[in-house]
């Protein structure tokens, strides 16, 4: 449009005589001499407004290309739900931070953060009231952090800060419980009130070689002792706190071969009929022996196995070997077998161990299965469907570690337990104490007027024997009679009296 504009004045100036006299047309010409000046500035607001209307274009233009560079950012380094820093800016601001030493005296800090009871909301409620409360805790830990502290999400619900220039380890601590605290108020979010908490975990900066993503990693590991405690809790990172993480991934993967190679093998303890001092049964327990770990107790593992989904084949495996086992027993020795849980949780979980039953050859009415109190508010109607699949096989059910959960007589009547075995603790040194005895013998009683059988836990001295006799108890379990032992020392329990000779065969 210029060229045109300058091409049209240079037309003008040539029809124009601009030396002709006043009046005269000169030869030629179209336009009048004295129509030139009128010309001029014709053209000159045109050319003015042209010039306006590009500047406008220009600015139009500068202003998308800015407006699209803004949302070309946010999608690369913003979250799109909450509009916090995502992952990638995370790493870029800690980079700078790990760059760039705390003044004297000063820290900085990366936290980590993980909610607790959020899956039951978007599991309940639906992602629309998932994503209103992801919302609300953005706010609420922006409403914690300080200015110029980087809040961000990194997905799910897990958030993390960046907190640059804190006057003290001290403050780090102190804005971890602002964060815990905020999030501890209830949430509104699809028009139902919600409670949930966090884990939070951080690590501090400066620390030799550090780095980014070591940073994290650190952070990390101090959140994932936090998540263990299954409510707000907070823990800072540590190098006793790396090695315990360190020596639980090498558990987590020794445990994970040890079971695909069937290093894990059953034992077997005796338990005893206290009248007669003849064995009934024998419980399978889990053993573990390994090259480098040692003997690696089953309280240990077997938590690992559950937290890793490995516990259903370990008890599988576990079974179906006792089972066999079992079968070159006499036919009144019956099997006892400890149900994690998880096992309880899923509903088509009685029918499973009852294949495995029945595939080995072993009746069912041999079978025991031991499960706690804690297991079974976990779900209490799965649980009672696996447990009434088991009944009406003919298994037997029995509640372990009594007295020490939520003893409770609505579980003994409404799961149709037969029998209890009383924890180890109110046996151990019971001639010595005043409280143990009355705990012990009520208990019992409770038991026998439930026409329960049962059985103590942990009997280590006579003297524990000849009492938990007196009080009415039939059956007992513990080192006075045996440790548990190999497959293959089982038979020879069964034959012959004990070293201690306690045990004789029925």
């Amino acid at each position: 449009m210029l060229a045109a504009a300058l091409a049209v004045t240079a037309y003008v100036l040539l029809q124009v005589d601009v030396f002709a006299k006043p009046g005269v047309r000169p030869k030629g010409s179209v336009i009048e001499a004295d129509e030139v000046p009128v010309l001029g500035i014709v053209l000159s607001v045109g050319l003015l407004l042209f010039a306006w209307r590009r500047m406008c274009a220009y600015k139009r233009e500068v202003t998308a290309r800015r407006e699209m560079q803004t949302q070309l950012h946010n999608l690369a380094f913003r979250d799109p739900l909450t509009g916090l820093a995502n992952r990638r800016e995370l790493l870029e601001q800690l980079s700078v931070a790990v760059a760039s030493p705390p003044g004297s005296g000063a820290v900085h800090a990366i936290f980590m953060l993980d909610l607790n009871g959020f899956k039951r909301i978007n599991d309940v409620y639906g992602h629309a009231a998932g994503d209103q409360t992801l919302m609300i805790v953005a706010q609420r830990i922006l409403g914690a952090a300080r200015d110029g502290d980087l809040v961000a999400r990194l997905g799910g619900d897990e958030f993390a800060i960046v907190a640059t220039q804190m006057p003290s380890s001290e403050s780090a601590t102190g804005l971890a419980l602002r964060v815990i605290a905020a999030l501890e108020k209830p949430i509104v979010a699809g028009q139902v009130e919600h409670r949930i908490s966090a884990g939070v975990g951080f690590c501090l900066l400066p620390y030799p070689s550090a780095s980014a993503d070591e940073t994290l990693r650190r952070a990390d590991v101090a959140l994932y002792k936090a998540k263990k405690e299954g409510q707000s809790a907070l823990r800072c990172f540590d190098d006793d706190l790396d090695r315990q993480v360190r020596e639980r991934d090498y558990l987590e993967r020794q445990l994970r071969h040890a079971l695909g190679a069937g290093d894990i093998q059953p034992h077997f303890q005796p338990l005893v009929d206290l009248g007669t001092e003849r064995i009934v049964a024998f419980e399978c327990l889990a053993r573990w022996s390994h090259s480098t770990l040692g003997d690696v107790p089953p309280e240990r593992f077997i938590a690992v196995a559950e937290d890793m989904g490995l516990i259903r084949s370990l008890t599988d495996h576990l079974l179906t070997t006792a089972c066999r086992v079992a079968s070159a027993w006499p036919a009144h020795i019956g099997l006892s077998i400890n149900l994690s849980p998880i096992d309880l949780k899923d509903s088509s979980r009685g029918d499973q161990i009852l294949d495995i039953v029945r595939h080995s050859g072993l009746s069912p009415r041999r079978l025991e299965v031991e499960i706690t109190e804690s297991a079974l508010v976990r779900d209490m109607e799965a649980a009672r469907t696996v447990l009434e699949a088991l009944r009406t096989a003919g298994v037997s059910i029995a509640l372990d570690d009594f007295g020490t959960g939520y003893s409770s007589l609505y579980h003994l009547r409404n799961f149709k337990i037969d029998k209890i075995k009383i924890d180890r603790s109110f046996v151990r040194d019971l001639s010595d104490g005043r409280e143990k005895p009355e705990i012990a013998a009520a208990l019992i009683g409770l038991g026998a007027g439930l026409g329960l059988t049962v059985t103590a836990e942990g009997i280590e001295k006579p003297s524990d024997e000849r009492r938990l006799r007196t009080l009415g108890c039939q059956q007992g379990q513990g080192f006075l009679f045996s440790k548990a032992v190999p497959a293959e020392e089982t038979l020879t329990l069964l034959r012959a009296p004990s070293s201690g000779a306690r045990i004789v065969v029925a």
